[in-house]
């Protein structure tokens, strides 16, 4: 059983508290400890002043003092700590992820330019921490008129059915049986299929775009079976869809509770951590909050 916390990231924005909310009820689902974590941009020091005992403590901190208002107000949680610490917010909290069972941030902070959809920190979190990183949106960031509650949606995950991710996989399992929701499997296959022929070559016969379907689904149900025999409670159904892998995952957000996608995987000539592109389109233009999930060790 993991026993790990929750972690949510807060700054004092709206955003970090969004982001609070979504970490307290997760922390309930999976009854375990909420930790509420401030990291303070340090401040310039043009000398060392033996006074300087670095950042406040946590019962004097004006952004903890809001968040735990916010919590108290909320209730239903047996454990909340709260922890303020100083320095880099974008290498601090990918480092929470060596001992978070999740970390939850909003999608912008109190800095950078008000046009961002997605701000520096949580694009660092969601590439390097260590444990899965819940990113929640602002509302209204596909510019619909309406807020959508997603509370009570099916839990959307990405796969690819030549390569599947078991963490991103399993991870959606567990979410769906926490929430005691549907599971909704989104996996594309190539149409229309491109061809590069060279001079002289005969074509190939036309694909059936029914038989790739088909043949998508049956791939991913097969891939599928071994988690509904973990999570029998769990009723998954498999979309099979052409073309645009993203698209179709930002378009299933709009009613989804949440958007589970893999990080990526490590390449041979390529070994630092990256985020593929259809993560970080989703990451950009869901409606839900997006779940990234990093590869398990021994895929990576």
């Amino acid at each position: 059983m993991n026993n790990q916390p929750v972690v949510a990231a807060v700054d004092g924005s709206p955003d970090g508290l969004r982001a609070l909310e979504w970490a307290l009820d997760a922390a309930r689902r999976h009854g375990t400890t909420l930790r509420v974590l401030h990291v303070r941009t340090a401040p310039p020091r043009i000398r060392q002043d033996v006074r300087d005992t670095g950042p406040p403590a946590a019962d004097d901190d004006p952004v903890l003092i809001q968040a735990r208002a916010r919590v108290d107000a909320l209730g239903g949680i047996p454990s909340v700590e709260y922890v303020v610490t100083e320095g880099a917010p974008g290498a601090l909290l990918p480092e929470t992820g060596a001992e978070a069972r999740l970390l939850v941030l909003g999608s912008r902070g109190r800095g950078g330019f008000a046009s961002l959809l997605l701000g520096s920190n949580s694009l660092a979190a969601a590439r390097d921490a260590g444990c899965p990183v819940v990113v929640v949106p602002r509302p209204g960031r596909g510019g619909e008129e309406e807020t959508r509650e997603h509370g009570d949606g099916p839990v959307v995950v990405g796969v690819s059915a030549e390569g599947p991710d078991t963490a991103t996989l399993g991870f959606a399992f567990a979410e769906a049986a926490a929430r005691g929701t549907a599971l909704r499997v989104v996996t594309a296959y190539p149409w229309p299929l491109q061809t590069v022929l060279l001079p002289g070559e005969v074509p190939p016969a036309q694909a059936d775009q029914e038989a790739l379907e088909h043949e998508t689904r049956v791939l991913a149900d097969g891939l599928l079976a071994p988690y509904r025999e973990r999570h029998p409670e769990v009723a998954a159904e498999v979309v099979a869809l052409p073309g645009d892998a993203a698209g179709h995952l930002v378009g299933a957000s709009w009613d989804a509770s949440l958007v589970v996608v893999g990080r990526h995987r490590r390449r041979l000539f390529a070994p630092a951590r990256m985020m593929g592109s259809v993560t970080q389109a989703v990451l950009l233009h869901a409606h839900s909050p997006v779940a990234v999930v990093p590869p398990a060790p021994a895929e990576e």
